[in-house]
């Protein structure tokens, strides 16, 4: 059973202060702490965890982005770090790399095939058009064999100076991380509405499925796959969607279309769950970030946060300080006057950082969730694998 948000965070929290209290009487960073049976992550997703690859490949990023943690842009669609900074940082990690990035990559301890805008599905027309990323799951898969046949090729020829690649062995010794499908779902919900999303969500889940066969074949064994968030909740949607105060639960969140991503995450469930009797060896685990941030769009102030369904980085004001034409860091000239979607002061009190994406906070309080074991699905034994490092 899936225990509440905060019980799972304070029992977490709990679990990392006593390891910072007992980690000065051992040796500091000392192969015993530091042993984790994963060493290294290879991720697939699309903005919620790309580390720089879409801008990699098509520089433009500005501020306000990256402000928080790292204090200037990164590629991260956030204020700061995204789950997939945190989970390396637990598993004692550095940060994984982007695969498009070719100036100051660390491909030791994996890479992060995501980029903005990645579906599951391939597009059928170019990016300019459909606002869409190039980047879709079958070609980071692509980008996935690509990688490992040049590792391996490296190691059989014996060239030398190659410190930024793994060892061929590492494959068998990683974990595969899934945090994609978003875009799938939202890009045509305004053309198509839910129904005509709907028709093609099966496509979508059975594609992520198939991906995680073809990973198995080049030696992963563990699978964690993000489930989709409730987009129903985002600034952004609430903005731009069409409906009535009928279609508004209690929190202000889009009735059915949080229906309908609770619908596909039991699909996604469901085809994991068949996808593992195939592959009885390899550990599928369904990994609950929707119960996660759901609980913070609902009820902020209960973990920390202050603002659930409004914007930190935006135009406009008011109660979702989203503007579709006036992007976060964006500036246009309306009504005779330039105006620029700027970034609020305390975006440690936001859920949503630009009505889209998640702020550092919130990816903080989902990875402290997650890692506690509680939205696992099967269980899954993370603590007794690894040494879990604090995050801060």
């Amino acid at each position: 059973m899936t225990l509440p948000l905060s019980r799972t965070i304070l029992h977490f929290r709990h679990v990392l202060l006593v390891l910072s209290v007992a980690m000065p009487m051992l040796s500091t960073c000392s192969s015993q702490d530091s042993k984790c049976e994963f060493k290294a992550i290879f991720n697939f997703g699309d903005s919620n965890s790309d580390t720089g690859g879409f801008w990699a490949a098509f520089p433009a990023q500005s501020g306000p982005f990256g402000i928080t943690f790292f204090k200037k842009p990164t590629g991260r669609a956030t204020d700061g770090r995204v789950i997939l900074d945190f989970l390396a940082q637990a598993l004692g990690l550095s940060f994984i790399s982007p695969y498009l990035q070719s100036i100051g990559s660390d491909y030791r301890h994996g890479a992060n095939f995501a980029t903005l805008a990645s579906t599951v599905l391939l597009p059928n027309t170019s990016l300019f058009v459909t606002g869409i990323s190039p980047f879709s799951l079958a070609i980071q898969l692509n980008q996935m064999k690509e990688f490992k046949a040049k590792v391996v090729e490296y190691h059989s020829t014996n060239q030398k100076g190659l410190t930024k690649l793994p060892s061929p062995a590492i494959f068998g010794k990683s974990l595969y991380t899934f945090y994609i499908g978003q875009n799938d779902f939202t890009s045509n919900l305004k053309a198509n509405g839910i129904e005509g999303v709907k028709q093609y969500l099966p496509q979508v889940v059975s594609q992520i499925a198939g991906t995680i066969k073809e990973l198995y074949g080049l030696g992963g064994r563990t699978f964690f796959v993000l489930n989709l968030a409730p987009v129903g909740c985002y600034p952004a949607l609430l903005v731009q969607l069409p409906h009535d105060t009928s279609d508004l639960d209690e929190f202000g969140c889009l009735i059915s279309y949080n229906n309908a991503v609770v619908d596909y995450n039991s699909m996604l469930k469901e085809a994991l769950s068949r996808t593992r009797r195939d592959l009885p060896d390899a550990s599928l685990i369904h990994v609950d970030t929707h119960a996660v941030l759901l609980q913070l769009f609902q009820d902020p102030t209960s973990h920390g946060l202050r603002y659930g369904t409004r914007a930190c980085c935006g135009y406009g004001g008011g109660k979702y300080n989203f503007h579709p034409e006036v992007y976060c860091g964006n500036s246009k000239v309306m009504n005779g006057s330039k105006v620029t979607a700027m970034a609020c002061k305390d975006p440690n009190n936001y859920v949503s950082w630009d009505g889209i994406h998640a702020t550092e906070a919130a990816n903080k309080l989902t990875t402290l969730a997650i890692l506690n074991g509680s939205y696992f699905d099967p269980p899954f034994p993370l603590h007794s694998l690894c040494y879990l490092h604090p995050i801060g």
